[in-house]
């Protein structure tokens, strides 16, 4: 049963660190790398990462500077951000891309928060069947005999509360990350 809960646990703790990834990808008015890691870029007809196709820095707060390693990429990568859901537009120098972030308006801020929620909620859905399936082995094992029906509802309050001590930092990393975005 200890395994079990093991288990469980470091399935909750990669869900945490996916949300943490997913809300490093959602921008908050300055400029971060992470925030072009969902562009696929279409390099000789197969959908490549943007942080594989070219060297990206940060600069200045508001501005992002991608380096191709191959100058042929340029026009791909352009492309392949304006097609983004970032609402950026690169400017080509012939040697790099520059992006200015803009500053965030107060409806891109709500929209953003919106996607931030939306994200939240499917990280917690993600939490909840892992308890679901933790909830029915410790089901068969009671069905099996392994273990006794006093274990079996001791095991689904300690699955319970790792549940809750997951969901509730869902909300501190939400909360932290609306502050983020509506911080002007």
């Amino acid at each position: 049963m200890k395994e079990l809960q093991k288990k469980l646990q470091a399935q909750m703790d990669k869900t945490i660190e996916a949300l943490k990834y997913e809300f490093s990808t959602i921008r908050a008015g300055r400029a971060n790398a992470q925030m072009l890691d969902k562009i696929r870029v279409d390099y000789y007809g197969t959908p490549t990462p943007i942080n594989q196709v070219g060297s990206i820095s940060v600069p200045e707060p508001r501005t992002l500077l991608i380096n191709p390693w191959d100058k042929s990429a340029m026009k791909e990568i352009e492309k392949a951000i304006r097609n983004s859901d970032l609402g950026l537009n690169p400017t080509n120098d012939g040697d790099v891309i520059r992006l200015n972030v803009p500053a965030l308006t107060e409806e891109r801020r709500i929209e953003l928060t919106k996607q931030a929620k939306k994200a939240s909620e499917e990280f917690k859905v993600r939490i909840r069947n892992e308890r679901r399936d933790a909830n029915d082995k410790l089901k068969k094992m009671q069905k099996d005999g392994e273990i006794t029906e006093d274990e079996l509802k001791r095991g689904q309050d300690d699955v319970q509360k790792l549940t809750d001590k997951y969901t509730k930092e869902i909300d501190v990393l939400l909360a932290a990350k609306e502050k983020d975005i509506m911080a002007v």
